[in-house]
C-alpha cells in the first residue's frame, strides 16, 4: 500500500504542484487504506513534533523537508519520504526522489544511481551477511559512480517504530556489523550527492541540507530478510 501511494504522489509531481498539496493527498490516500501517517507528530528528544505526513526535500535538503505551499519550479529535485501504520502497530517506510520537470543528464545520473545503490543494498540484505555488506555494497557502487554517500545519515531497523535498531549505514566493510538473520525488518535508504556530503539541519529544526549546496537524492524501501533472502514490502504491487 505505501508503494501504490507514493508512486500516485510521484505522479503528480509537476510545474507549480507544492509540497503542501502532495502532503494533504499523503494523508487522504493513507487513510482510505485504513491505515495512519507514521511522521505525522513523530518527535525525537529535543525537536518539535514533525508536522505532516509526508517529508518533502528539494534539492539540497536531503531528508525530513517540512512540505510548503512553495510551488515547484523546473529542475527541481524532490525526494518525497513517507511512512505509515498497519493495522495500528506495523511500521513501513519508504522514499524515492522525483525531478520536475524531467531533469538534466547530471541530474538524472544522481537519481539513477541513488536507485540502483537501493538495490545493490537490498540484494546484500541476505541471511548470514553482515549490515557492513549492505552499506559496502551501496558505498562502492555510487562511489564508482563519481558519486558520495552521505554518512552522518543512516537506515535502521523499522516493524514496531519509525526507528529500531540496527542503524544500517550506506556505507562500511564487508563482513562487519551485526549479523543479518531471518525475521529482520530494515529500512535501506541510501542518501547520495555529489562532492563534499556533509549535511547540516535547517533552521526549521527538522530539514538536513548537503552544507555545499549540491543536490542530493534519495531513495528508500522497508525489507524484510526472509530464510530465501530479502522480501521488499514497500513495492507497488503487480496489477
Amino acid at each position: 500500500m505505501l508503494g501504490e501511494v507514493l508512486a500516485e504522489l510521484a505522479g503528480v509531481v509537476k510545474v507549480g504542484t507544492t509540497g503542501a498539496e502532495l502532503d494533504e493527498l499523503a494523508t487522504r490516500l493513507i487513510r482510505a487504506r485504513g491505515c495512519e501517517p507514521a511522521f505525522l507528530n513523530y518527535a525525537s528528544s529535543g525537536q518539535q513534533p514533525f508536522p505532516a505526513a509526508l517529508c518533502v526535500s528539494i534539492n539540497d535538503a536531503v531528508v525530513h523537508g517540512i512540505p510548503t505551499d512553495a510551488p515547484f519550479v523546473g529542475g527541481d529535485v524532490v525526494g518525497l519520504d513517507l511512512g505509515l501504520i498497519y493495522r495500528g502497530k506495523y511500521y513501513l517506510d519508504s522514499a524515492q526522489t522525483v525531478i520536475v520537470g524531467g531533469g538534466s543528464g547530471k541530474t538524472k545520473e544522481l537519481v539513477a544511481v541513488t536507485e540502483e545503490a537501493l538495490q545493490r543494498g537490498i540484494a546484500a540484505a541476505l541471511p548470514g551477511n553482515r549490515i557492513g555488506d549492505i552499506g559496502c555494497a551501496i558505498q562502492r557502487y555510487v562511489e564508482s559512480a563519481g558519486f558520495e554517500v552521505v554518512r552522518q545519515l543512516v537506515g535502521h531497523g523499522v516493524g514496531y517504530a519509525v526507528h529500531e535498531e540496527p542503524q544500517v549505514p550506506n556505507f562500511g566493510r564487508a563482513g562487519a556489523g551485526a549479523l543479518i538473520e531471518p525475521g529482520l525488518v530494515i529500512a535501506i535508504e541510501p542518501m547520495v550527492t555529489k562532492g563534499n556530503p556533509v549535511v547540516v539541519t535547517g533552521e526549521d529544526g527538522w530539514s538536513v541540507k548537503i552544507k555545499s549546496g549540491n543536490l542530493s537524492a534519495h531513495a528508500e524501501h522497508t525489507v524484510a530478510v526472509m530464510e530465501e533472502g530479502p522480501v521488499v514490502l514497500t513495492s507497488k504491487r503487480k496489477t
